[in-house]
């Protein structure tokens, strides 16, 4: 008989620990959440990006965004500009403040990401990866299906 994991349960309390860990360490690195180091992340790729598009990117509503990147402002890591395009977009860009602590983020994220795979050989890592990409591309219908079907 196959043990049954309770894989939903043990990814939610994973994300909930290892999130309020990460965000422990990056306030106390750097006095940022990492909700705010994944906007500079967001930003890095593709500075000057519209608000409503960092929201898109990390799954987050725009509204909450907002005041998110209002503290940024605040902090003087981002400025918010209007589009010249369409005024009511404001665009989002990196100032170098906010450009010296994503170095640091950087090296955090590395930190971070070789401390979770230690334990794990090349193997194990490409099945980590497999399952957390399946998961990624396919939230929406594993959530979705019919009960019995998992």
């Amino acid at each position: 008989m196959t043990r049954k994991v309770r894989v939903f349960h043990l990814l939610q309390t994973a994300h909930a620990a290892l999130f309020r860990a990460a965000d422990n360490r990056t306030r106390s690195m750097a006095g940022l959440t990492t909700a705010q180091f994944a906007v500079l992340f967001v930003l890095d790729k593709d500075d000057g990006m519209p608000i409503s598009e960092i929201a898109k990117r990390l799954s987050m509503g725009k509204s909450g965004l907002t005041g998110l990147v209002d503290r940024m402002v605040a902090l003087d890591l981002v400025t918010r500009e209007a589009s010249t395009e369409d005024r009511r977009v404001n665009r989002v860009r990196l100032l170098p403040k906010g450009i010296e602590l994503l170095q640091k983020g950087k090296q955090e994220t590395r930190h971070f990401n070789e401390a979770l795979l230690a334990p794990f050989n090349e193997a194990e890592r490409a099945t980590i990866q497999q399952f957390l990409d399946h998961v990624t591309r396919n939230a929406e219908a594993i959530i979705a299906a019919p009960e019995g079907e998992e």
